[in-house]
C-alpha cells in the first residue's frame, strides 16, 4: 500500500543560495512588475480546528542554508497530537537537499522513501528509511554520479508499473536527463533500469497515470534545458514512457521555447478518463528580468491530443509555478485544482461544463509565496473534505487552509524561528508510526 498525494521565490534569499539549491538556479529577481501586489487575505474569525490527534503526519523535504553554506539535507515532520502541532526532524550528512519524502510500503514493510541531491562531485541517492530506536535507519537503493556538474535525484512516483503487484519507483534526475525505474527484484533489492538519458538536461517531475485508458500505466516526465538565472528562454517538453510495453520516449507536449517543471495526471473533470495537465512557466519580455510577456498557463491534454495543441484551461499572471494539487475542498464530490504560484499566491481552479474551456480561477491567498511553494490537498482528518497545506517559504511558515462553508480560511501551524534560509521541496502525508521522535 502507498500513501500518496500529489504534490514551489523566497524573496529574502540571496541569489547565490538559489544557485546552490537548484544546480544552476531559476530566475529570482523579485516580483514581476506586471504581477498583482501581495495583499493579506481576509481571515475568518475562526478556522475549523483539526482533531486533537491525527494518525497521519506531514513530511517535508528541505534544503536549508547558513549564509551561503548549504546544510545537510533535512526532512521535517509535523505531527498533530494533544491538540498541538509538534515538529520532529532528521538530517542526512551525505546529501544537501531532500527533493521528496514520502511513505512507501511494498509487501507489508512500511518505510519512508527519499530522493536527494548531492554536493558537487558526489553521488545522489534514493533511500528507504525505517524506524529504529526512536530515529530512522537508512538503506540506499540507488546511488549515482551522472557525470555532469551536479547529480540530483529530483522526483519519484510509485506504482505497479509492470502489473506484477510490486510497487516500482519511477525517478527523475538531473543534470544528465536520466529517467529510471527501480523495480523490486524479489530478493530484497531493486533492479535499476535507465529509460532515458539526455545530456545537459534537467528532469524535474514525474507523473504516473493511464491517460489512454488501456489499463497499462504510463510514466510522464519534464525534460528541459538547464535552469537559467538571466531570464532568457528555457525550452522543454513533456515526454511519456510505458515500461511494461518497453515503449521509450514519446513527446506528448511540445512547448517550443517554453518549459514546464510541474505536471499532473488525474481525472480532474470526473468524466472517467485521466488527463495530463502541464504547467507552462511564464515568459519574460526580451531584455527584461521583471516584466512578463506571457504568464503561467495550465494546459490540458487528453489521449491523442496533438503535442502542440493542449487546451489552456487556466492562466496566472506570474513567472513560475512548481506545484499544483488536486482534491475536493468543499465536499461536493467534485475535484478542484490548487495552483501555488511563485509571487502571486495560491489559486483555486474549477472546471466547468466544458473541461477544455477556461476554468474559473479565484484567489485563495495572495500573501503566500516561495521558490517551490510546496502545496498539498489531503484529508488528514478523514472528514471527507481535503484540507490545503502550503509551505510559504517567503514567510517561513507552513499553513493549513480549511473550507468554512464558503471559502478556504487559513491558520499557521508551523513558524520557523531559527533564521536559516529554507527551500521546502515537497509536502506529503505519512503514517505517524513512521515519524522519528528526534528533536528539530
Amino acid at each position: 500500500m502507498i500513501w500518496t498525494a500529489i504534490r514551489r521565490h523566497c524573496l529574502v534569499v540571496p541569489l547565490a543560495l538559489l544557485a546552490l539549491a537548484c544546480g544552476g538556479g531559476d530566475p529570482l529577481s523579485g516580483e514581476a512588475e506586471t504581477l498583482p501586489s501581495a495583499a493579506t487575505s481576509p481571515q475568518a474569525p475562526t478556522v475549523p480546528p483539526a482533531p486533537a490527534d491525527l494518525d497521519l503526519a506531514l513530511a517535508l523535504g528541505l534544503a536549508s542554508f547558513e549564509g551561503a553554506k548549504p546544510l545537510p539535507a533535512r526532512m521535517e515532520f509535523l505531527v498533530r497530537e494533544g491538540g498541538e502541532w509538534n515538529v520532529f526532524a532528521v538530517s542526512d550528512e551525505g546529501s544537501d537537499v531532500f527533493h521528496k519524502v514520502m511513505a512507501y510500503d511494498d509487501e507489508g514493510t512500511p518505510s519512508l522513501l527519499t530522493v536527494a541531491g548531492a554536493p558537487v562531485g558526489e553521488k545522489a541517492r534514493v533511500k528507504l528509511w525505517t524506524p529504529a530506536g526512536g530515529g530512522l535507519e537508512s538503506e540506499t537503493l540507488w546511488e549515482a554520479d551522472f557525470g555532469g556538474k551536479r547529480s540530483r535525484m529530483r522526483d519519484v512516483e510509485v506504482a505497479d508499473l509492470f502489473g506484477d503487484g510490486r510497487d516500482t519507483l519511477a525517478v527523475a534526475t538531473h543534470d544528465q536527463g536520466v529517467v529510471a525505474t527501480l523495480h523490486p527484484d524479489g530478493a530484497g533489492g531493486f533492479e535499476v533500469t535507465e529509460l532515458d538519458r539526455m545530456p545537459s538536461t534537467f528532469v524535474h517531475e514525474i507523473e504516473i497515470g493511464d491517460v489512454n485508458g488501456d489499463g497499462t500505466l504510463e510514466v510522464y516526465a519534464t525534460p528541459s534545458e538547464p535552469n537559467k538565472l538571466d531570464g532568457s528562454e528555457q525550452s522543454g517538453q513533456v515526454v511519456r514512457y510505458i515500461p511494461k510495453d518497453g515503449e521509450g520516449r514519446v513527446v506528448v507536449a511540445d512547448l517550443g521555447n517554453r518549459h514546464a517543471k510541474e505536471i499532473f495526471v488525474d481525472d480532474v473533470d470526473g468524466d472517467g478518463s485521466e488527463e495530463l495537465y502541464v504547467v507552462v512557466e511564464g515568459k519574460l519580455k526580451k531584455g527584461s528580468k521583471t516584466q512578463l510577456e506571457e504568464g503561467i498557463e495550465i494546459r490540458r491534454y487528453e489521449a491523442g491530443t496533438d503535442p502542440k495543441a493542449g487546451a489552456v484551461v487556466a492562466r496566472i499572471d506570474d513567472r513560475l509555478c512548481r506545484f499544483v494539487t488536486v482534491g475536493d475542498v468543499d465536499g461536493d464530490g467534485k475535484k478542484e485544482m490548487v495552483i501555488a504560484a511563485f509571487s502571486s499566491g495560491v489559486w483555486l481552479a474549477r472546471p466547468g461544463a466544458d473541461p477544455n474551456a477556461e476554468w474559473s480561477v479565484t484567489s485563495i491567498d495572495r500573501n503566500s509565496g516561495g521558490f517551490e511553494h510546496a502545496a498539498l490537498l489531503t484529508d488528514l482528518d478523514g472528514d471527507g473534505l481535503d484540507e490545503l497545506y502550503v509551505a510559504s517559504d517567503k514567510h517561513k511558515e507552513v499553513r493549513r487552509y480549511v473550507w468554512d462553508g464558503s471559502e478556504l480560511v487559513r491558520e499557521t501551524i508551523y513558524a520557523r524561528t531559527d533564521g536559516r534560509a529554507v527551500f521546502t521541496w515537497n509536502i506529503m502525508p505519512v503514517p505517524v508510526a513512521l515519524v522519528p521522535r528526534t528533536s528539530p
